[in-house]
């Protein structure tokens, strides 16, 4: 039998983790600069092609953003669902190189 973790219990066990590390109360500043180091870790593994390193780059941006979110009084999910509901209906083009323009930026 395997023991399934959902992602809202990962949510809540890695803001415990800040709490119990007192990060929840640190200098969004230094949190979003953490961040984007990750944002960099990520990049290098995508250029690697290793896929163990973008996994848990991947995890370790996920981290630094509920840190980041909970120190603003935020969670997780009322960001993920604010920013869902500016895409949702949102249309435009993919480009060549696999980016998605937005109609309103397409001239």
């Amino acid at each position: 039998m395997t023991n399934t973790i959902t992602l809202d219990q990962l949510v809540k066990q890695v803001e415990q983790w800040s709490i119990d590390k007192d990060l929840h109360r640190g200098n969004s500043f230094t949190q979003y600069a953490k961040s984007s180091e990750e944002m960099g870790e990520v990049a290098a593994a995508l250029c690697r092609n290793d896929t163990d390193e973008l996994r848990d780059g991947i995890g370790d941006v996920v981290v630094t953003l509920i840190i980041l979110a909970q120190q603003n009084g935020m969670t997780l999910y009322e960001c993920l669902e604010q920013a869902y509901e500016e895409i949702k209906d949102r249309k435009g083009v993919m480009s060549k190189d696999g980016s998605f323009i937005k109609e309103q930026d397409i001239k």
